[in-house]
């Protein structure tokens, strides 16, 4: 590591913030951050549209009108209904407590606060700015691995107040994912970037300001970050230079049994699976890659996860990705011997481990996956209200800078790629288990003496996931699509209403047309997909008015090739069957419906 040391830069002097109190000995830095107060009213950078131009910049008018009191902002929400807003960047001066734990050992989620404005994001000079190029965590040299050690070395070694920190940046995760922040113009509305169409691009942004600040401390503008390429069999381990006790990226805040060489399971749930042999795992975990990024991804509003906008309460729903695998990595990596699976396994905590930006990087690649494999149909959404939406995060320089959504669309303006790795999944489609019988549209009674021995009938709605409880589900269309039907509209399952207490690891898996559920092979066609809630947060209804003790969101699964799986496409209804697999008995759904979506 000293012979790393002349890569470092002289860090810049640090902005005058409140000063922090040291790290304890557990490892987290309490913080106890007075916040000054911060206007955020600065035009919109960029190319502005027609219908921007029309209009005031709502977030400014909003500010402007905060003096006004609680009850000229109230008015401002109620008329929002009458028209959509995006989610507007956080008013970072109102920054409170966050949801955290009641065995949580941060006291503040709040990043250091700035005394000047913001400047909007501009795109980097390809000019000047060399093309990163993020490599599989798996395959980089010594070399690699010395240099990135002294990059979080010097991050680490920053006073917690400079927003370059680790502490700083972890602490931004934190934020923005445990209710520190409301939306300009929403007092006590939770802003949360989890559970909707801003899990992608807010990461994104994230990552890429984290990266920059990681390649100028070590003076080397080329620096990428790794990537964790768990969806292939040779990255399916934790990558070794995160294993080392003796390194900057290693965290003892992990679950020991899954240190390398163990496999990782994509659909994990808090338990170790039936035993399968290495060969077993990769096969599951490649069926599970597959399910979720083809099957379950068809179009843009199914991928990117559903509609979020300024005024709405969170966690609208989740897109495929960020259930699966995404939630299970960060349980399987977070130590279940800390009270709350920390670091990995709950959102405050995730930034304080360095696997969690190469965790994240992957997910970041799978959008750029994504489009690559159905460049037709697989499109960034184009709603202005997920285009304009926009953060607040600190630079190298280090500034504070709002960033649109709109601003990251494209890598290879943002100066970064990733290295090209194969994707074995792609030819992973899951298989129809014999054992497991499908059910006849009416079941026969037969058919349905055995459905009733696998799970319970679903009375009336509300339920509690307390054990498998199957329902019988009308499908909106009773006759087989054409191709050209099946693409223009998606037949889609909704599991609506699901209500789960913010700090309960949960997981449920959702069967369609099977009558036992357990026989199920793995990667099995029958399973339609899965909700995951990774903690974040206990709720008590401090920080923000609005905020209490569960979340409540829903669940929208792709049905099209599952169904031509299955043979059920001329089928009435379907049975569809819901299967606790974490959280047993913690979580209650609203509903079950078919719908069709563009």
């Amino acid at each position: 590591m000293a012979s790393m040391s002349h890569l470092i830069a002289k860090p810049a002097p640090a902005a005058t913030f409140p000063l922090s109190s040291p790290r304890t000995s557990s490892g987290f830095r309490p913080r106890r951050v007075t916040v000054q107060r911060v206007s955020c009213a600065s035009p919109r950078g960029g190319e502005r549209s027609e219908q921007d131009a029309q209009k005031h910049d709502r977030r400014d008018v909003l500010l402007g009108l905060g003096a006004l009191g609680a009850s000229a902002t109230a008015t401002l929400v109620s008329a929002r209904r009458a028209g959509a807003d995006p989610v507007a960047t956080p008013d970072i001066s109102s920054c409170g407590p966050a949801d955290l734990p009641p065995s949580a050992n941060v006291l503040t989620c709040c990043p250091p606060p700035s005394n000047a404005l913001p400047v909007d994001f501009t795109l980097p000079d390809a000019t000047s700015l060399p093309l990163r190029t993020r490599p599989a965590a798996h395959s980089v040299t010594a070399d690699y691995v010395a240099k990135f050690n002294a990059g979080i070395a010097a991050m680490k070694a920053l006073p917690a107040d400079d927003p370059r920190s680790f502490a700083a940046q972890a602490s931004v995760h934190c934020a923005y994912c445990d209710g520190s922040y409301s939306p300009e113009g929403f007092p006590g509305v939770e802003l949360q970037v989890h559970n909707s169409w801003l899990f992608f691009p807010f990461h994104r942004c994230y990552l890429y300001f984290f990266e920059r600040i990681l390649g100028s401390l070590i003076g080397d503008p080329s620096f990428a970050v790794p990537f964790w390429n768990w969806d292939a069999p040779d990255g399916m381990r934790m990558p070794a230079m995160y294993a080392d006790p003796s390194s900057q990226l290693f965290d003892p805040r992990r679950d020991g049994r899954h240190a390398p060489p163990k496999l990782i399971n994509l659909d994990y749930n808090g338990r170790e699976p039936r035993f399968f042999t290495d060969k077993q795992q990769v096969d599951h975990n490649l069926r599970v890659m597959y399910r979720q990024m083809v099957s379950l991804s068809p179009t843009p509003s199914l991928f990117f996860g559903s509609a979020y906008r300024a005024g709405d309460e969170p966690n609208q729903g989740p897109g495929p990705v960020e259930n699966i695998p995404h939630g299970p990595v960060h349980i399987w990596c977070g130590d279940p011997n800390q009270p709350d699976g920390e670091d990995m396994g709950n959102f405050y905590s995730a930034g304080f481990d360095p696997l969690f930006y190469a965790h994240h990087a992957n997910i970041d690649r799978m959008w750029s996956v994504w489009k690559g494999l159905d460049a037709r149909r697989h499109t960034d959404l184009t709603d202005p209200d997920w285009l304009d939406a926009s953060f607040l995060l600190y630079d190298e320089t280090p500034k504070l800078v709002r960033i649109r959504v709109r601003d990251v669309l494209d890598i290879d303006r943002l100066r970064y790629r990733y290295q090209d790795v194969p994707l074995p999944w792609t030819a992973a489609r899951p298989t129809v288990t014999a054992a497991a019988r499908r059910a006849d549209s009416f079941l026969a009674p037969a058919a349905q003496a055995a459905a009733g021995a696998a799970a319970k009938k679903a009375g009336e709605f509300p339920i509690t996931l307390d054990e498998a409880t199957s329902v019988t589900v009308k499908r909106p269309v009773a006759v087989q699509r054409s191709k050209a039907e099946k693409a223009s509209k998606e037949e889609v399952l909704v599991i609506d209403g699901i209500e789960v207490d913010r700090d309960v690891a949960a997981k449920f898996d959702v069967f369609v047309n099977t009558e036992d559920h357990a026989a199920v092979g793995s990667g099995g066609r029958e399973l339609a997909g899965s909700f995951v809630n990774v903690p974040h947060g206990h709720g008590h209804g401090h920080g923000h008015g609005k905020k209490g003790r569960g979340i409540k969101t829903k669940l929208r699964l792709a049905l099209n090739e599952q169904l031509e799986d299955l043979k059920a496409e001329g089928d009435e209804s379907v049975v569809v069957t819901l299967v606790s697999r974490q959280g047993k008995g913690k979580v209650k759904v609203g509903g079950v419906k078919i719908e069709l979506m563009h």
